[in-house]
């Protein structure tokens, strides 16, 4: 669950992080749990060392042969023998009970030990981290291009972007977001490219950002979009060239820990209908494939609601021959259209949400077996024409060609206030609705940048890569909308042919 802090909420949660007066009594409160871990250690000079952690969270299989054993040849301990005696990859000094606080909840272990008659506390990192494999990308999956996706370890997906962008250029800042979950989030830029301006916009979010637990990139994107809208502002990908091509192009990214996303920012509508697989294939092909998808979305969100006004107010706009059939596969069907259209709909939407929360293979099944025997069993019955089964199932259809899942949802919703407003007044009340959408996505605003971009306001230089992706030649521009600091792309135009040696023949 998600809950927000307000600012005396989130004081009274700093004041008990900070309320450890001393190391002792981090160490105190600690030893409450089941999982802590306190162990001493006797130096060949009979000097005193001892080990806390919190068995969870440390790599038990490296302690002995990283720790243990090392410690037992030690005739004196100083943090410099130490450093050089132990497999570490990192062990720095602790002077502070949050440092220490901090550090046994993220996997180091607190060594305590005197120097020269004082006191030393140091952390030594063994955290223990089990990470999956990258693998092929199952939300934004392409024939072309690269297979691999971001998992949840942040370190694995900055190194999925610098093996793509092996440039100095890319600066990654790291901030910690959440109260209590203490998420390490990264802002990811190309420092000579990117806007200032988007750079600071999106630092100062984060820094704001007053909640008590961040568990994924989602949780994040819902709290620093410009404005709680059903349309998202901000594009969450799994693939680290998309990734990597959005940074090149001027844009700010996110990487949060444990989490297999990256946020992208800003945005405009268009770019949620353009997959980066377009970009492999010719600029023909891409074209007709991005006006496929922008037809998709207007059938999938008007065809349901057209058949729901035309037959309630409009049937005398119907063809002759196309009303016969219409009246033959409603014959008997008791309800008005509103009542079959709705029950389809929400039909659909759960066969949807049963196969997504199945395992793969039961889901896979409930959808295809499940809807072929329910619509046939509703037409059947009499619940629903053939007709508008035909119409609700490609719309259905229509709305899975969205490359961003989390556009397709709210296409897949957005269709319901239409349904609602064509029996309410039919396609007057269709062209109202379309109106107050269209005005709600012109005020839309993406880190500030406009959301209808490059439609209004409109760029003529813009709309070469929008409903459109024009050959590479012709984009020796980066975005206008971003303002970036280089305006212009190394785009260097093909030769022209020689001829061969028999080309005469």
């Amino acid at each position: 669950m998600l809950v927000f802090f307000n600012k005396e909420k989130s004081n009274n949660a700093k004041k008990q992080v900070a309320s450890y007066r001393s190391i002792e009594e981090v160490l105190k409160h600690a030893s409450q749990s089941s999982d802590y871990v306190k162990r001493e250690e006797t130096s060949l000079a009979h000097e005193q060392l001892t080990i806390h952690f919190f068995e969870s969270m440390i790599d038990m299989q490296k302690l002995p042969s990283h720790v243990l054993h090392p410690l037992t040849g030690i005739r004196t301990y100083t943090f410099e023998i130490l450093k050089e005696k132990l497999y570490t990859t990192e062990m720095k000094e602790c002077n502070t009970a949050l440092e220490a606080d901090e550090g046994l909840l993220r996997g180091s272990l607190l060594v305590q030990f005197y120097e020269n008659g004082q006191k030393k506390n140091v952390l030594v990192d063994l955290s223990y981290q089990e990470d999956r494999e990258v693998t092929v990308p199952e939300i934004e999956f392409s024939v072309f291009g690269s297979k691999e996706s971001f998992i949840e370890s942040v370190e694995v997906n900055m190194n999925l972007i610098r093996k793509r962008i092996p440039s100095s250029d890319l600066y990654m800042k790291k901030y910690t977001v959440g109260t209590h979950s203490k998420t390490e989030v990264y802002i990811v830029y190309c420092q000579s490219i990117a806007n200032e301006e988007n750079v600071q916009t999106v630092t100062q979010r984060i820094r704001d950002l007053e909640i008590d637990q961040i568990q994924d990139a989602s949780m994040l994107l819902n709290v620093i979009e410009d404005r709680r809208s059903i349309f998202p502002q901000i594009i969450d990908t799994e693939r680290p060239d998309r990734t990597a091509g959005a940074l090149l192009e001027g844009k700010v990214a996110l990487l949060t820990n444990g989490s297999p996303q990256a946020l992208i920012m800003p945005v405009t509508a268009l770019e949620f209908l353009s997959a980066f697989e377009d970009y492999f294939l010719s600029w023909q092909a891409a074209s007709a494939l991005r006006l496929v998808r922008l037809m998709a979305v207007f059938f999938s969100n008007f065809a349901t609601p057209l058949y729901v006004a035309i037959l309630t107010y409009h049937p005398e706009i119907i063809p002759q021959d196309l009303f016969a059939s219409l009246v033959v596969s409603r014959t008997a069907v008791p309800f008005p259209p509103i009542m079959e259209a709705l029950f389809l709909e929400v039909t659909i939407e759960l066969l949807r949400e049963a196969g997504a929360r199945l395992p793969t293979k039961v889901g896979q099944t409930i959808g295809i077996v499940g809807g072929i025997v329910i619509g046939t069993a509703a037409v059947e019955a009499g619940l629903t024409s053939n007709v508008l089964l035909i119409i609700v199932a490609l719309a259905a259809l229509a709305s899975f060609t969205i490359p961003i899942y989390r556009m397709g949802t709210t296409i897949r919703l957005a269709r319901f206030p239409f349904i609602i407003a064509a029996q309410v007044w039919g396609l007057i009340a269709i062209a109202l609705v379309s109106v107050l959408f269209l005005s709600h996505l012109l005020s839309l605003t993406s880190l500030g940048r406009p959301y209808m971009a490059p439609l209004y306001p409109f760029s003529l230089h813009d709309m070469k890569d929008s409903i459109l992706r024009l050959p590479q030649p012709m984009q020796n521009l980066r975005p206008r909308f971003l303002q970036t600091k280089e305006k212009e792309r190394l785009i260097k135009k093909r030769p022209e042919p020689k001829k061969d040696i028999d080309d005469g023949f």
